[in-house]
């Protein structure tokens, strides 16, 4: 069990990558916790401690999308350089202005978000390298690897943050914050990996941004995960928002013993990470869900309920174990439900969730707490938590495992007498199938799922019609803004799953359908 959960560690190109990731991450937690410290001494610090939290989270909302277009049009390696360089700069100039005791929780909140900028561009091309690392088999596995270096980090991190903050102040951890980044810069320029596929027709950027919607848009599977884990963090990340203010407040514990209670987590995640293969080979992703949320929600509970600073230690270390199996199931489902032609945008629309809804469920939080104590919201944020278990009665998983999302050409090239310009459209596609009328209600149930398909791989308006001068005959029409939108359908964009819905609803007409071409206006 263990030494599958370490498999992908095996490939040279993702340890490289992963051990990156991690010291970055571990970076990151320790300026985190050197902010937060710094604002607990200003008045109204619930609010702003969980404002640190909004500003590193908030720029997924606008971000999350186009910078999967972008991790998608360009190249990828590339692009985590100039990211990670920006970053060492701007965590640079925290250092600089903490060492010279100039930083105001304006400027420090402004940098925070400058930093979650570059975080936010960060998620989709990291991760959509990912399965061009180690083989589908081991991406689970890759996956959470993936959760466990960010909750290593959170074990690490801010430990050593505690202890560095507490005798050198906190400027020495926004300084190695920015050596964190910098270091990742350096193993990505030395980074060898497989060349991608070559990209026969590159992507203009807008229109990547738009394809990468629509198909999140279109695809039922992906819309239930992103709702899934949405239900779980807008009331777990009080747990995040309110720790702070928790440890300094309530149980008395200076930036040390925050740090420990933050290791409790990391320690927690870190045997959750042990525990998956256990868990995803005994339970579904639906019971592993309702276990993590009620165990999380037991934690809250106890939380609110103690004084303790060595209860509160060890509850949170069950806290951390449940974190990453919800995570990293809902992670992983995405890793493999996405075709490679958009995965990074599909991450890109996760992240846009995970972090959004962290971003803007901290701030309420935080004001809560302001208002009210950290008790009664805590309270609250099981009571949903315990919500969010329940609701998967009627919005559970949906089961992605059986779907081929390899993406081998199945359509025949179009056939035309007229040579149209890439530009060219919009373009409507008109099918004609032979379907005889007690057939007809099963052919057009089955079309639902083409629907879906035309939709997500380019189509802007699809229907079904009955031919009324032809009763045996079914028209499916769908428009799509222009030739070179219709060819990449054809050449790189349905799967095989897609192929199968088509080839079902096929099955109840009498051969093939007749496909013409219609493009608007004269030559």
């Amino acid at each position: 069990m263990i030494s599958r959960a370490w498999t992908p560690l095996r490939h040279a190109a993702f340890r490289a990558l992963w051990i990156a990731a991690l010291a970055s991450q571990v970076g990151t937690w320790m300026e985190t916790v050197g902010a937060q410290w710094i604002l607990l001494q200003h008045p109204h610090a619930a609010a702003t401690t969980a404002l640190i939290q909004t500003a590193t989270t908030l720029p997924v909302l606008f971000l999350a999308l186009p910078g999967g277009a972008l991790a998608d049009v360009l190249d990828r390696r590339r692009l985590l350089i100039a990211i990670q360089s920006g970053q060492a700069v701007v965590a640079g100039t925290v250092a600089v202005l903490a060492w010279r005791e100039v930083l105001t929780p304006v400027a420090l909140l402004a940098l925070t978000f400058a930093l979650g900028c570059g975080a936010a561009l960060t998620v989709a091309p990291y991760q959509a390298m990912i399965p061009e690392l180690v083989p589908r088999p081991d991406l689970p596995s890759a996956s959470a690897l993936g959760s466990l270096s960010v909750n290593l980090a959170r074990a690490v991190g801010p430990a050593v943050a505690g202890l560095l903050v507490a005798r050198l102040g906190p400027a020495a951890v926004f300084a190695l914050n920015a050596l964190s980044f910098a270091a990742f810069a350096v193993v990505m320029a030395t980074l060898r990996r497989p060349a991608p596929a070559a990209e026969t027709r590159p992507e203009a950027f807008l229109a990547a941004v738009r394809a990468g919607e629509r198909y999140v848009r279109f695809s039922p599977e992906m819309r239930r995960i992103l709702l899934r884990i949405g239900l779980f963090l807008t009331p777990a990340v009080a747990l995040w928002a309110l720790l702070p203010v928790f440890a300094a407040r309530r149980i008395g514990l200076g930036p040390t013993g925050y740090g420990l209670l933050l290791a409790a987590v990391g320690a927690g995640s870190i045997a959750g990470a042990f525990l998956l293969p256990w868990v995803r080979g005994r339970l579904t992703p639906n019971r592993a869900y309702s276990l993590g949320a009620a165990v999380y929600a037991a934690v809250i509970a106890v939380l609110a309920s103690t004084h303790s600073a060595v209860l509160s230690a060890v509850a949170l270390v069950p806290a951390g174990a449940a974190w990453i199996v919800v995570l990293s199931n809902s992670n992983a489902a995405v890793q493999l439900f996405l075709p490679g032609w958009v995965r990074a945008r599909g991450l890109s629309a996760y992240q846009f969730v995970f972090s959004g809804s962290q971003a803007l469920a901290a701030a309420a939080w935080g004001v809560a707490a302001d208002r009210f104590g950290v008790t009664i919201p805590m309270l609250v944020s099981g009571v949903l938590l315990l919500l969010a278990l329940i609701s998967g009665r009627w919005w559970p998983y949906l089961d992605t495992g059986p779907l081929d999302r390899s993406t081998p050409v199945h359509w025949p090239e179009p056939h035309l007498l007229i040579e149209p310009e890439a530009a060219d459209g919009p373009v409507v596609v008109l099918l004609r199938y032979r379907v005889r009328e007690e057939r007809q209600r099963e052919f057009v149930a089955a079309m639902h799922r083409v629907r879906d398909a035309r939709l997500r791989t380019g189509a802007l308006q699809w229907g079904v019609f009955r031919a009324g001068e032809e009763p045996g005959t079914m028209v499916e029409i769908y428009t799509v803004s222009s030739w070179d939108e219709h060819r990449r359908q054809h050449d790189e964009r349905l799967t095989a799953a897609d192929y199968d819905d088509e080839r079902h609803a096929q099955s109840y007409a009498d051969g093939e359908p007749t496909v013409t071409h219609l493009f608007s206006g004269a030559p």
